[in-house]
């Protein structure tokens, strides 16, 4: 009789392999607050009235891009086309960041979004939903990773949209860019501001961001100072500038020849 057959001489037993880690609760991102939320709720399709994110990025008067940009136009009361579509990019870019960057600093991985939807609500920022992502062990760097799927997989084909939209020069969205990571950061660092910070410092010190402003940390905080202006003062003589503008007082309006 043959004896019976050894498991251990035939690889390891399913039964006893080790699992995998846990995936993320990206329900702890909406505790920091609205921009920082994911929905990442069970099911093959997303809630209804979502949409697949790369419409996002679509262009045409009929897109929903330029769709949203005609309503914080009203809502600022502006009639440049470019002062609103620079102020809805800015608040766009805050809303990737703030899952990228909160993400990385709270659960220690980063969202590619590859196949996430979205949906513009009336109020508030924009509504994210994607199938839930697994941990990447070996997808690199934090930095290197929010670089990947945030810079680069969200916001350079977002810029790409809004200045099909409007006529705004790359570098003032480079600067957008930059300071709504740093926005984000500032939200941050009441929770994890050594591991924040160091992430934030290294993105802007690489291209495409570096040289779009100079970030300041200490025991009081983080302060940052972009080299460009993101256009707000045009709303009106009353909107005044950021508190990270690149001028010490708004600019005076050109005089137009005649």
């Amino acid at each position: 009789m043959n004896p019976a057959p050894d498991p251990s001489q035939h690889g390891p037993d399913p039964s006893r392999a080790t699992p995998g880690p846990p995936p993320p609760d990206y329900r702890r991102l909406a505790a920091v607050g609205p921009y920082f939320a994911l929905d990442t709720s069970p099911g093959d399709a997303p809630p209804e009235g979502f949409r697949p994110l790369p419409e996002l990025y679509g262009t045409g008067p009929d897109a929903p891009l330029a769709a949203r940009l005609r309503v914080v136009a009203q809502r600022l009361g502006t009639v440049e086309p470019r002062v609103a579509a620079s102020i809805l990019h800015l608040g766009l870019a805050a809303r990737f960041w703030s899952v990228g960057l909160g993400s990385a600093v709270l659960l220690g991985t980063v969202p590619t979004l590859e196949r996430a939807w979205v949906r513009i609500p009336d109020q508030g920022p924009l509504d994210l939903w994607t199938p839930p992502e697994p941990v990447r062990p070996d997808a690199g760097r934090l930095a290197d990773q929010l670089h990947t799927a945030v810079l680069v997989g969200r916001l350079e084909p977002l810029a790409a949209a809004v200045r099909a939209a409007a006529p705004l020069s790359p570098r003032l969205l480079l600067g957008n860019t930059a300071s709504a990571l740093a926005g984000t950061l500032r939200v941050l660092d009441a929770h994890a501001p050594g591991a924040a910070r160091a992430l934030v410092a290294d993105l802007l010190d690489r291209p495409p961001l570096a040289g779009s402003g100079t970030l300041h940390t200490g025991p009081r905080g983080t302060a940052f100072r972009r080299n460009s202006c993101c256009l707000y003062y045009r709303v009106g003589p009353g909107a005044g500038l950021c508190g990270d503008c690149c001028f010490s007082a708004p600019p005076a309006p050109r005089r137009r020849d005649h």
